[in-house]
């Protein structure tokens, strides 16, 4: 793992890194707990169009889910997904989601080789980045990751952005992305350079044959798993039927949330605290589920995490 030097502003005690295992550097943004062991790893993958950044909101305190993880005892890792950042020149027209997952899937590894892991891996991904947590989910065994939580990400997409997905070049309408402005504190537009980045043509391309893999990957999942909507999500149905379909393919312990007074980019609206706090709740209800609560239940080797 390398050390950059990263141009936008962090949360203290927030470094950029870069992990150069498998072929592709995927660089990111790294929290580590203070004067205390940690408890899990949460390794968060932003949506399309974003980067790591999305995860240290600098708009208002209290949106960083990295200074809100490692507060509470956690390490946070949030990369930038392959085609992103520093992967950008290594695949300049990005990676699908099978791709990008077995790319992240030996960063991961390397990482953990070189760092306390606590009781392992914990998912936390956004929008497209949710496809790509759900395609690595449905790749491992029974216990080789803690948990999955994804925001933003559902099935069946709502028309407005159906017309999106079916002439991909085109542009996103602000309402899709983000919703009311107001949702979002003052300075959140201006402090956008740091968090949206280029979409590599890839992504573009894979979005319409979602629908269909969806589907044949929830089937596959073995972990818990934990599905939040903004109340004014614009990119994805939510409602009782879709949810009905979203979730019957899933074997597993699973949750619904809706989030009032949230837009599409939850972790960087005024309601990030209460989805962060929900969803690092859940992860400790995955780690009281599999019995690796208790400090002394750790990994004690990296081949146990993925």
């Amino acid at each position: 793992m390398t050390v950059p030097t990263h141009p936008h502003p962090v949360s203290a005690g927030v470094r950029p890194v870069t992990l150069a295992h498998g072929g592709v550097p995927l660089s990111g943004l790294l929290i580590e707990p203070r004067d205390v062991r940690t408890r899990a790893v949460v390794v968060c993958l932003h949506g399309g169009g974003m980067s790591a950044a999305y995860f240290d909101g600098q708009a208002h305190p209290d949106v960083s889910l990295l200074a809100l993880g490692a507060r509470l005892g956690y390490t946070v890792l949030a990369l930038d997904r392959p085609g992103y950042g520093a992967s950008a020149a290594a695949v300049p027209y990005g990676q699908t989601p099978a791709e990008q997952s077995v790319t992240l899937r030996a960063a991961l590894r390397g990482f953990a080789a070189g760092h306390d892991v606590g009781a392992g891996l914990f998912l936390l991904a956004h929008s497209y980045g949710g496809k790509v947590a759900l395609t690595m989910a449905a790749g491992t065994a029974e216990g080789e990751l803690i948990g999955l939580d994804v925001s933003g990400c559902g099935k069946r997409y709502v028309t407005e952005a159906a017309r999106y997905v079916a002439a991909p070049g085109g542009r996103v309408g602000h309402r899709l992305n983000w919703g009311p402005l107001h949702l979002y504190p003052p300075g959140t537009f201006r402090a956008s350079a740091a968090v949206v980045a280029p979409m590599p043509a890839r992504e573009r391309l894979d979005w319409s044959s979602w629908p269909d893999r969806y589907g044949r990957l929830a089937s596959r999942l073995r972990l818990p798993v934990r599905l939040t909507f903004a109340e004014h999500e614009a990119w994805w149905r939510h409602d009782d039927a879709a949810v009905a379909d979203l979730t019957g393919s899933l074997a597993v312990p699973h949750t619904v949330d809706r989030l009032p007074g949230a837009g599409h980019n939850i972790s960087l609206g005024w309601s990030a605290r209460t989805y962060h706090l929900r969803a690092l709740a859940f992860l400790e209800e995955c780690l009281a589920r599999s019995g690796t609560a208790s400090p002394t239940a750790r990994r004690t080797s990296p081949t146990a995490v993925l």
